[in-house]
């Protein structure tokens, strides 16, 4: 009996080892494994602009404050809603605040509040002419960002452009340690957001134009990046 269960243990370590060895293979580095990136980049023309339209207003109590603020946002979009259309001049009210004004000793003494509008879209010229006639509102920021279709015809692009780049260093490289080629491991892809619009501040008032004088404006350039980084296994 003492025998065989001596063979038994011999057997169940041959086990052991044999396992062992195989779970030491499998945790080997792999051999060989070259990490890379690469980038693709499009400069494209922004296309949607947003106008921010803007007011205050000032008084003893709160309910006039609001009223106020409500009348001259209700003018503000009768007027861009004739000319709203979708994607090209889209209206929207924007943030609305009302709070109290304090005296030195903490006490009320009067009401301020503001209230916007926001006029966005791909039609430069419709949105600024509209602009021009609101008389109630002024405007407070301008900004310009890629519309939707825009940026997805740039990322397109741009990716097409990273992955040439990738597949191209990946064969350069290669061939520099010495490799007839490679395959890949893994991959990843990633677009650069630019974010919302980024507006800037306008000095002058809605006021200060003529009724059919566009407010104006001038859109620049941004660059749409996407980026590829991943591993190739040389062979």
């Amino acid at each position: 009996m003492k025998k065989i269960k001596l063979i038994a243990a011999c057997v169940a370590l041959a086990a052991a080892g044999a396992a062992g060895t195989a779970v030491a293979q499998n945790m080997a580095p792999p051999q060989n494994v070259l990490q890379l990136t690469a980038s693709g980049t499009v400069e494209v023309q922004q296309d949607l602009l947003s106008m921010t339209l803007t007011t205050t207003r000032d008084a003893t109590d709160a309910a006039t404050v609001q009223s106020q603020l409500k009348a001259a946002v209700d003018a503000a979009l009768s007027e861009a809603k004739k000319n709203a259309q979708p994607g090209q001049l889209d209206v929207r009210t924007g943030n609305f605040s009302l709070s109290p004004r304090y005296t030195r000793e903490g006490k009320i003494n009067g009401w301020q509040g503001s209230a916007e509008m926001v006029l966005e879209g791909r039609d430069f010229p419709r949105i600024t002419q509209t602009t021009g006639r609101i008389t109630t509102l002024n405007v407070g920021n301008v900004g310009f960002a890629l519309s939707r279709e825009q940026r997805a015809k740039s990322e397109a692009e741009a990716q097409t452009i990273a992955i040439e780049n990738f597949k191209q260093k990946a064969t350069e490289l290669a061939k520099g340690f010495g490799f007839g080629g490679y395959t890949l491991r893994e991959v990843s892809v990633n677009a650069n957001d630019s974010g919302p619009i980024r507006p800037r501040a306008m000095a002058a008032s809605a006021k200060s134009f003529s009724a059919d004088a566009p407010v104006p404006v001038e859109a620049g350039k941004t660059s749409v990046v996407v980026n590829v980084s991943g591993s190739v296994q040389l062979k």
